[in-house]
């Protein structure tokens, strides 16, 4: 199987059956993102503890294939984790869909999610690709509405 065939395989799969898909009552964090330019909307929602892990994070919205999947995908990756390494997470996910990160050269901590390491090739989907993660960074830093323009 090529990579081609593994990242499409990845993404249809949470397309389709997205992981962490719901509103958490009562959330510690949250933020909304907005892509104006193809229209992906969603909700990000986290319960982040006293010790700063984060102990939930779900979202919720309407997206293309590829902001779902990325959104799934973040939600699995930095559950658990600490505010500081989702954040961590954030900025290396970020680097590698912007080029700026090989994760076959660099370091990083981004697992599985160089799935996504491709999506640079195409710079009208990046901000697909990114905005469940800025929306998190966002709930994480307290607000409320981000926007990819």
């Amino acid at each position: 199987m090529s990579t081609q065939d593994l990242y499409q395989q990845v993404i249809i799969e949470h397309h389709k059956k997205p992981r962490n898909f719901r509103k958490i009552d009562s959330p510690t964090h949250q933020a909304e993102g907005f892509n104006p330019l193809c229209g992906d909307h969603l909700w990000v929602y986290m319960n982040v503890n006293a010790a700063g892990a984060i102990d939930d994070i779900s979202f919720e919205g309407d997206g293309c294939a590829i902001s779902k999947a990325s959104a799934s995908m973040m939600t699995q990756n930095v559950k658990g984790k600490t505010v500081d390494e989702a954040k961590a997470i954030f900025h290396d996910f970020h680097r590698m869909v912007l080029g700026q990160l090989n994760p076959e050269k660099d370091v990083h901590v981004l697992g599985r999610l160089t799935i996504f390491s491709g999506i640079w090739k195409y710079p009208a989907r990046v901000k697909c690709a990114a905005l469940a993660w800025h929306t998190m960074n966002g709930a994480l830093s307290n607000e409320a509405t981000i926007s990819t323009e």
